[in-house]
């Protein structure tokens, strides 16, 4: 508890100083006011993040967080539960999806096993364990209240030491079958919203089987009773391991003040979960696409971030984050390189402004 309480009470509002002073300087570029719309906003956030009016990403990392859900044993999904060993294994071996995606931008993989149902003979999974896998939250709560601290922390510490090993630019990803099922309790609890709303097909449920996981989300809400006032409670007793683990890589990140993106419905919920124990998150939060599990736009109102993209993608794996990436490096190199009215010899007059 005393790294996540430590961390907590580092998190510092981004520079609003620099920020200014960057809008001053994209304003003053040779365009109209705002006609660059998203990529002028991120390169605004990106200098409040870093304190600095031009910045460039050196290092990229994206972070799955691997770990099984009791709740699987309800037939919440079509896929076995061994699966999440298979893929979390496969992450090593560059052929998932967020693999290949990641290869295209220069990201690096960092996969930690934070409650795999299996053991790893691996070096390149970072063995993390909180337990083999969550408890049924039908049955009762997924883990303890000390589990999910341990979880978090987890998250923080490997930010911490991916930040001092010269990474600036983190992504979010997941692994764990029925894990779209514990987001969407997670979710419907925080956001106080009906479970049947924020629930989704997750990996291809036929609709007999879609209803059924409805039913599960509500039971498991209603036997556990969590306190949506309290984000250890919620994520205890309904959410997952990658859940609390994501958590603390947001707060890590927010920390560090280093910029990190959100992926999908999983990364969603975690992402919220930081923002419910500290506001100050949000300020270095970056979204990538808008996942089409339900859930998801309900947690980016909530947040009050609008995704980049909108793909349809519902992989997870952290796949919509070197889309991200790539957006992110665009709107720096633009600012950064655009010329300013009188470096063109130009005046402001020639251009409507539309912001």
């Amino acid at each position: 508890m005393g790294l996540l309480k430590e961390t907590l009470d580092n998190i510092q509002t981004s520079d609003k100083a620099i920020v200014k002073k960057a809008w001053e300087r994209i304003d003053n570029l040779t365009k109209p006011i705002g006609s660059l719309g998203t990529l002028e906003e991120i390169a605004v956030k990106m200098a409040g993040i870093t304190g600095n009016l031009n910045n460039e990403i050196n290092k990229k990392n994206i972070i799955i967080m691997c770990g099984d859900n009791g709740v699987v044993e309800e037939g919440v999904s079509t896929c076995p539960q061994n699966i999440t060993a298979i893929v979390t294994n496969n992450f090593t071996k560059n052929i998932t999806g967020v693999c290949v995606l990641a290869q295209q931008v220069n990201a690096d993989l960092t996969i930690v096993d934070i409650g795999v149902k299996d053991d790893f003979n691996n070096p390149k999974i970072i063995n993390r364990k909180v337990a083999y896998g969550t408890k049924n939250m039908v049955k009762g709560p997924a883990m303890s209240r000390e589990e999910a601290v341990k979880c978090i922390e987890v998250g923080i510490e490997t930010v911490d030491k991916l930040v001092k090993e010269g990474y600036d630019l983190f992504g979010t990803g997941e692994m764990g079958i029925g894990n779209t099922t514990t987001s969407a309790a997670v979710l419907s609890v925080l956001l106080g919203l009906d479970s049947d709303i924020v629930v989704g097909k997750g990996s291809g449920l036929t609709e007999e089987q879609y209803k059924h996981k409805k039913k599960i989300v509500k039971k498991a809400i209603n036997i556990n009773n969590p306190n949506k006032n309290d984000m250890l409670d919620v994520v205890s007793k309904v959410g997952g391991f990658d859940i609390a683990g994501l958590c603390g890589c947001f707060l890590g990140a927010a920390k560090n003040r280093v910029p990190i993106v959100i992926d999908g419905l999983i990364a969603s919920a975690a992402a919220l979960c930081a923002y419910r124990m500290n506001p100050l998150v949000k300020e270095y939060i970056f979204p990538s696409h808008l996942s089409a599990e339900p859930g998801a736009i309900y947690a980016m109102k909530e947040l009050g971030l609008e995704p980049m993209l909108n793909l349809k993608m519902r992989l997870g794996e952290g796949s919509g984050c070197p889309l991200a990436f790539n957006i992110i490096e665009s709107a720096l190199y633009t600012i950064n390189n655009m010329a300013t009215f009188e470096e063109a010899q130009l005046h402001r007059k020639h251009y409507v402004d539309i912001r």
